[in-house]
């Protein structure tokens, strides 16, 4: 066999005053609101940091966005915005679940109108 020999292929060389890749702040912050709202969710408090984590979230991308390549945590920022939905999620259905107790709570005990008992 004709032993022909394929040159690796490798990323183009760096310049060395190329800033290492870092991973954004801002990603992290998102995921730990992602967490936040979840944990909080089901006492409706999760919707504070979910809200918080949306807007930080944009700014996060457009970060990344900015960086071309020098700043990671995509991956980060996916997350935490997935999270953030669970905690939404989680609340609202705290709130609906609490105004179905509510009204059952308030329904009156009786099964109907008391008539006389040779009332047909």
């Amino acid at each position: 066999m004709g032993g022909v020999a394929y040159p690796l292929i490798t990323e183009p060389p760096r310049h060395p005053r190329d800033p290492d890749p870092a991973r954004s702040s801002k990603a992290m912050a998102v995921l730990a609101l992602g967490i936040a709202a979840v944990v909080t969710g089901p006492m409706v408090g999760g919707l504070v940091p979910a809200l918080a984590a949306f807007l930080l979230a944009r700014q996060a991308y457009a970060d990344i966005d900015a960086a071309e390549g020098f700043l990671t945590g995509r991956r980060y920022v996916r997350l935490g915005l997935g999270l953030a939905w669970a905690g939404v999620v989680l609340a609202a259905t705290a709130i609906v679940a609490a105004s179905v107790i509510g009204l059952l709570h308030l329904a009156p005990v009786g099964s109907g109108p008391d008539f006389d008992s040779n009332t047909d």
